[in-house]
C-alpha cells in the first residue's frame, strides 16, 4: 500500500492510502484527535464521495478488527502446525 501524508493547516492530517489494487481512500486526523475515513470516487479523487467520521474509541475498535496478528503469534501458530506435521508433541 503507497501512503502519503499531507498536513492540511487549521484542519490537521490526511493520509492518503492506495491499495495493491489501485482503490484510494483517506484518513484524516483532525486536531480534536477524530479520524475521518474518506471514501473516493474513482472518477474524481479530489472530493471525497463520503466522509465516516469516528471518536478515538470508535477508530480504535475499527484498527483492532483490521489489524493481523502480531509475527511472535503467527511464527508460534507455524511452529505449532509443523510440530503437528512432523508428528511431535506440542
Amino acid at each position: 500500500m503507497d501512503i502519503t501524508r499531507t498536513t492540511v493547516p487549521g484542519t490537521g492530517v490526511v493520509h492518503h492510502c492506495v491499495t495493491r489494487g489501485g482503490q484510494r481512500f483517506g484518513v484524516l486526523v483532525d486536531d480534536a484527535d477524530r479520524r475521518r475515513l474518506l471514501i473516493y470516487d474513482p472518477a474524481d479523487l479530489d472530493v471525497p464521495l463520503q466522509c465516516i467520521t469516528m471518536e478515538h474509541d470508535e477508530a480504535d475498535r475499527v484498527a483492532e478488527i483490521l489489524h493481523s496478528r502480531p509475527i511472535p503469534d503467527r511464527l508460534a501458530a507455524l511452529e505449532r502446525r509443523f510440530a503437528e506435521i512432523a508428528g511431535e508433541a506440542p
